[in-house]
């Protein structure tokens, strides 16, 4: 009996740490996460008894330093400044692999998202510009042209095998390369009080961790110091720190120090060596001689991938589950006291922003995709049809996370701030509305060739 009752355990706690393991590895958890995160910041906004205590917290100041040198900032300020530093240094390591071996790797196969993505800026932009060309809104162009990935990845990842697996792909791969123009965007539009000393110092911080590269140097412990100097030097230099992410994941090596003829070779020595030297009775533990060949089997296999490859893979939970969910918990929450604060949809601000994400990103990412195909520059994702591909496009008018954060840099008036929040989650809302819905319905199953 008590056999069948520890079996009975163990077969629990597995059942429930393969549905852990498999919610945590589905593309959508993230997507979920975020929304968890950023409902709960409307609720502790919105709650009198939580509100006071939640915009405390953001205020409070947190200070690093020693006896000359002090980074005092509040903790939004560290959230949006330091945390979403390595967002962006994720998102530089996925753009670089994108470009080095995945969907951007080749002209032809660059193509269709490229141009999607190009459509998928301009438009919006155009829209907001049309809408408040001559009002005092007019910095906030920007927040319209930004996707969040995640969140889009995660609505398409709901909708199973009915949407075909190109398909996705291609916004994974749109979603790239409109986060690199994101980032263009808000090193080249939103910087101000340009210090150039402190640029030309993280200039020089920057050629070296190429040099690294360049020498071969694979010990990442250099890397980060460099890293951290280079932050703090943007921090100071008016253009927005997070573009230090992007610059750094440049200079991370993205080729393994083995090869795969040579991880083939090493680790099958090991284990033979592994065998030969085990004794009949004797735990690993207390044989020194296959510890020490399973060290090696480690340090080889560490060593066939590369640094970009493995910090993009440990970085991926850290990012999905931890860095963009605090980042909604500390900028989602707005305070709405009633439908009155949807007005500002009918202000110049809500109108340009809603109708860039909602209207602008769609017409843009389809018509620009049909103009490449039409040319003969690129190819329909295999397995995919229009009406799909129309569907992706209006879920890539989920500006979510990326859009806050544009909308924080491009206005100081806290209440445009949070008007353009408000408009932005209404948006998103109804991008993911009308993209689910249409790609359910339009989208028929038989697409898929794995069906």
């Amino acid at each position: 009996m008590t056999r069948a009752v520890t079996f009975r355990r163990k077969r629990n706690f597995f059942v429930r740490h393969e549905k852990h393991h498999r919610f945590m590895h589905s593309p959508w958890a993230g997507g979920v996460i975020l929304v968890a995160f950023a409902v709960l910041a409307l609720i502790l906004a919105n709650i009198p008894q939580t509100a006071g205590v939640y915009h405390h917290l953001l205020e409070s100041h947190l200070t690093v330093g020693f006896d000359h040198f002090r980074l005092s900032k509040p903790l939004e300020a560290w959230i949006n400044d330091g945390l979403m530093v390595i967002f962006f240094f994720y998102v530089g390591l996925e753009i670089k692999r994108e470009i080095i071996a995945g969907q951007l790797s080749g002209v032809r196969r660059a193509a269709l998202p490229v141009a999607a993505a190009i459509g998928g800026m301009a438009v919006p932009a155009l829209i907001y510009v049309l809408i408040n060309r001559s009002g005092d809104f007019l910095s906030g162009w920007g927040i319209p042209m930004a996707t969040d990935i995640a969140f889009a990845i995660g609505i398409l990842s709901l909708l199973g095998n009915r949407v075909p697996v190109s398909l996705k792909v291609f916004l994974m791969a749109l979603a790239v390369v409109d986060d690199l123009g994101g980032i263009l965007v808000i090193a080249v539009f939103y910087s101000t009080d340009i210090q150039v000393g402190m640029l030309v110092a993280a200039a020089v911080v920057f050629v070296f961790m190429i040099l690294l590269k360049r020498l071969n140097v694979y010990k990442m412990r250099y890397y980060l110091i460099l890293s951290i100097v280079m932050w703090i030097l943007f921090l100071y230099s008016g253009i927005h720190a997070t573009i230090a992410g992007v610059l750094i994941a440049l200079t991370i090596p993205s080729t393994p120090r083995f090869t795969k003829r040579y991880f083939s070779y090493k680790t099958r020595y090991y284990l033979r060596s592994f065998r030969r030297h085990d004794r009949e009775g004797v735990q690993v533990l207390s044989n020194r001689k296959q510890l020490e060949d399973i060290e090696m089997v480690r340090l080889v296999a560490t060593n066939a991938i590369s640094p970009s490859q493995r910090l993009e893979y440990a970085l991926h939970h850290v990012v999905s589950f931890f860095i963009m969910p605090v980042f909604a918990l500390a900028n989602a929450g707005v305070a709405i006291s009633g439908f009155g604060d949807l007005r500002v949809l009918l202000e110049p601000l809500g109108m340009g922003i809603f109708f860039g994400l909602v209207v602008g990103k769609p017409l843009g990412v389809f018509l620009f995709s049909r103009l490449v195909v039409w040319l003969k520059w690129g190819e329909l994702p295999q397995g995919a049809t229009w009406a799909g591909v129309f569907g992706v496009s209006c879920l890539a008018g989920i500006g979510f996370t990326m859009s806050i954060f544009i909308n924080n840099l491009a206005f100081a008036d806290p209440a445009t701030v949070s008007n353009g929040k408000i408009a932005i989650l209404v948006a998103s809302l109804a991008a993911v509305i009308v993209g689910f819905v249409f790609t359910r319905t339009m989208v028929k199953r038989k697409e898929n060739p794995e069906d």
